[in-house]
């Protein structure tokens, strides 16, 4: 049985950092596939980074050089650090895990992970 715990959104202002967590219970996160979505209201939910099997990460486009994806193996937690906050940053925050089946790169779109957080809001302002 997985369950993912996500903590440490809030509101902040813009420019501001925040750092979520993932606590994951179940198989070890160091099998998994993860990653972090969000949701903005009236929107679909969306990949935002991601951390591979391998250990290589990957982000979109608009958190590049902002928003940093890290694992600690040994807690079975997913971070994400979030700096210079913008208000379009603003969403309810998702942790996911999937453990494929078949060698390979992790996929990174929501029907990817079979597992899911109940998520975390982040408000900019």
């Amino acid at each position: 049985h997985v369950q993912l715990v996500e903590s440490g959104g809030g509101s902040v202002q813009a420019g501001g950092s925040l750092r979520l967590s993932c606590a994951a219970s179940g198989p070890p996160s160091s099998n998994a596939c993860m990653g972090w979505f969000l949701q903005a209201p009236g929107k679909e939910r969306e990949g935002v980074a991601a951390f591979d099997r391998d250990g290589s990460t990957s982000y979109v486009d608009s958190v590049k050089g902002r928003f940093t994806i890290s694992k600690d193996n040994a807690k079975n937690t997913l971070y994400l650090q979030m700096n210079n906050l913008k208000p379009e940053d603003t969403a309810m925050y998702y942790c996911a895990a999937d453990f494929p089946s078949t060698p390979g790169a992790c996929g990174a779109t929501v029907r990817d992970f079979d597992y899911w957080g109940l998520g975390t809001q982040v408000t900019v302002s």
